[in-house]
């Protein structure tokens, strides 16, 4: 297979190329499961720095979009205590999948099909730059962590974990 130096648009990069922002483009060879450590490890890249975007939702059900460092797994009772509900958990793949419009492994906060709440790790905001999903398995975009509150009013949590 060619190495293609351009990956085709997705809702992803159209939203942010349609707001301005200017961002890096990071295809990778993509593992099933691999994660955020395997893209971050193919890609030369610190795995604190490659956000992974996760789906989950509270007890009722409503989904909510979660932006976690790579190298870091989500405290559901922290995050649910911060946002004053009961419970937050995963969502199923297939749901998850559902509320995105992306396929997990390619799920960026950007042009979701739905609507959510977005959630980002207070820490990551420190970060200079990230490495976030691109709307497709394999690719990554680099951007200035402020994009995430910007464009998607992503709400400061505190819920990270050492994986």
């Amino acid at each position: 297979m060619a190495k293609k130096d351009k990956v085709s648009e997705t809702p992803a990069t159209a939203l942010l190329r349609q707001q301005g922002v200017s961002f890096t483009e990071h295809p990778y060879e993509y593992l099933e499961h691999g994660g955020a450590q395997h893209s971050a490890q193919v890609l030369g890249m610190d795995p604190f720095a490659v956000v992974k975007t996760l789906i989950m939702q509270d007890q009722d059900a409503k989904p909510l979009v979660v932006l976690m460092h790579g190298n870091r797994k989500v405290s559901t009772k922290n995050l649910a205590r911060q946002m004053g509900l009961k419970s937050v958990e995963p969502c199923a793949p297939e749901v998850a999948n559902r509320h995105s419009g992306y396929l997990v492994g390619g799920t960026s906060p950007f042009a979701t099909r739905r609507a959510m709440p977005v959630f980002i790790e207070e820490s990551i905001l420190a970060l200079p730059r990230i490495c976030i999903n691109g709307g497709r398995r394999g690719y990554l975009v680099g951007i200035d962590p402020q994009v995430c509150v910007q464009l998607l009013g992503a709400q400061p949590v505190n819920c990270a974990l050492a994986e």
